[in-house]
């Protein structure tokens, strides 16, 4: 009865820790997507993506790559003109946070620099931890994961693409917006 006592308690404060994070509503021309950030892991990321959510960064962005059954990439270019948007300063890459690119996760797009993500993110489609860093080679940093939404991001995954995976219809990123803590 102690240990199913302390399992609970455990996973109380688990639950609670995680109510702490900060979350966003994506609203996509495909439905809602919920993000739960994590600032302990990605302190820097989680800060950059937040800048940009705050001036309204990603509103009328789209997803500009789509891999079915891996990933869905966005928020770098204009759904009106199709040009890339401006970007803050790239950040340092934070893939050695212990967090592993696994299906529903959100993760920073990046070049072949490691330390050149500034705006665009994808969310991984499957588990993809070959996307993770190992040995001396940098990943890509996983800073949040979809809490509810996971059949937007389906939905989003099996949209017709052409050349180089672009979607044929594009699919909006309308706004991401701070989840009020009282809306969860």
């Amino acid at each position: 009865m102690k240990l199913l006592l302390s399992l609970f308690i455990l996973a109380m404060s688990h639950s609670a820790l995680a109510a702490e994070n900060p979350a966003v509503v994506m609203e996509t021309s495909k439905g809602q997507i919920i993000i739960e950030l994590f600032p302990d892991e990605a302190p820097k990321t989680v800060a950059n993506f937040l800048a940009y959510v705050q001036k309204d960064g990603y509103k009328k962005t789209t997803f500009h790559r789509v891999i079915n059954g891996f990933m869905i990439q966005g928020g770098g270019f204009s759904a009106k003109t199709g040009n890339k948007v401006d970007t803050l300063p790239p950040i340092q890459n934070e893939s050695r946070n212990g967090l592993s690119n696994e299906r529903g996760t959100i993760s920073m797009a990046r070049t072949g620099n490691p330390h050149s993500a500034a705006r665009q993110f994808f969310i991984n489609h499957k588990d993809n931890a070959f996307l993770d860093a190992n040995g001396g080679n940098w990943g890509y940093a996983v800073f949040g994961e979809v809490t509810l939404g996971m059949d937007v991001v389906d939905a989003i995954a099996k949209v017709k693409t052409a050349s180089a995976d672009k979607p044929v219809q594009p699919v909006i990123i309308n706004s991401i917006k701070l989840l009020d803590r009282e809306m969860k």
